[in-house]
């Protein structure tokens, strides 16, 4: 099974902490925090995860900012933009950048 690396970008730290604990929940998914938005570059070009979770509490400007960034890197990293919905919603998401990790 392909191990998923995420980063969860946000501003409340109980729900990046939360969303870090549904996300490796999952077998193969890891996921690192983040609510610094100056780090995240540093971070996604030193440790190119597979996906950039976009959470709450986020400015529009940064958001699309950091997708440019992430489309711009040789690696391919998908962002996905999460407000809530629960870990049904969330499995979705992924899935549906990566078909082939459905069971």
């Amino acid at each position: 099974m392909k191990t998923l690396q995420f980063l969860i970008i946000g501003k409340n730290q109980e729900i990046l902490e939360t969303l870090k604990r549904i996300v490796e929940n999952n077998e193969g998914w890891q996921a690192d925090i983040q609510n610094d938005e100056n780090a995240c570059y540093d971070y996604i070009k030193q440790n190119q995860p597979d996906i950039v979770l976009l959470s709450s509490g986020l400015e529009e400007q940064f958001e699309k900012e950091i997708k440019v960034f992430c489309e711009k890197l040789d690696k391919d990293v998908k962002v996905i933009d999460h407000y809530g919905g629960g870990s049904g919603l969330l499995k979705n998401e992924v899935y549906s950048l990566f078909p082939n990790l459905q069971v």
